[in-house]
């Protein structure tokens, strides 16, 4: 069954959907008809499955037929990615929404070279949005994770206190195995900072441990950034649950 997102479910029994793109996705690329059912999603978690109960040229409107239980909450993982070059987080972010990131922090940092000019930045964050969008659908997320305006590397650490365990991979000697980290420890809410190929300066390292991140590694391989990311958060979703 197809899913999409609303913002929010209303208290009654009927949706409409007015979004251009959804629309077009509905009607034209998926070709739904009236009385097909969908699931609807909202942004606090919540889902229903509807029916389509009529189609006009500028909206969709549904009938709720049912409204499903919210799923058990598992740990929550927000990744502050550095920026990576030739528009490579458009992947990071499609495959960290699918496995079920609950947010993402694209973060500039002393050595990304790819540094979006202020007016590119809020274009960047749509896309990167739309893309987590899609990929939320495909993988039948019951969310969309919320993609962050670009931050700089200073701004995460002062906005990392709400965090229960805090993380920064490492190419450091005294890095410790991400595994030897969470093995003992049940986490609710991780936030994980990835950085740029170079790894993160000695000064970032340090102002992380400062703020209460333990460095962390994947083991012996130097991995670009997408492929870090991507590994760090498919070992916390196998070892914790997401």
């Amino acid at each position: 069954m197809h899913r999409f997102f609303i913002s929010q479910i209303p208290e009654g029994d009927n949706i409409s959907l007015l979004d251009a793109g959804q629309l077009h996705h509905m009607r034209d690329v998926l070709r739904l008809t009236t009385g097909d059912e969908v699931i609807i999603c909202d942004a606090a978690g919540h889902e229903c499955i509807c029916s389509i109960s009529r189609i006009t040229a500028d909206s969709i409107y549904l009938q709720i037929k049912e409204k499903k239980a919210d799923r058990p909450a598992g740990v929550k993982v927000t990744v502050a990615c550095a920026i990576p070059k030739k528009g490579k987080m458009d992947d990071i972010v499609d495959k960290l929404t699918q496995l079920g990131v609950e947010g993402i922090i694209p973060m500039q940092t002393a050595r990304v070279v790819a540094i979006p000019s202020e007016t590119a930045r809020t274009g960047k964050q749509e896309r990167w949005q739309r893309i987590a969008r899609a990929a939320s659908q495909q993988s039948q997320r019951d969310h969309v994770p919320h993609i962050s305006p670009i931050k700089n590397f200073e701004t995460v650490l002062l906005n990392s206190r709400d965090y229960d365990l805090k993380l920064v991979l490492t190419l450091e000697k005294d890095a410790q195995n991400i595994r030897s980290i969470i093995v003992d420890i049940k986490p609710a809410n991780i936030l994980l900072l990835v950085g740029p190929e170079g790894d993160f300066t000695p000064e970032e390292v340090d102002s992380a441990r400062k703020a209460g991140f333990i460095p962390a590694s994947l083991g012996t391989h130097v991995l670009r950034v997408e492929t870090a990311a991507v590994a760090a958060v498919s070992y916390i979703s196998l070892a914790l649950g997401m």
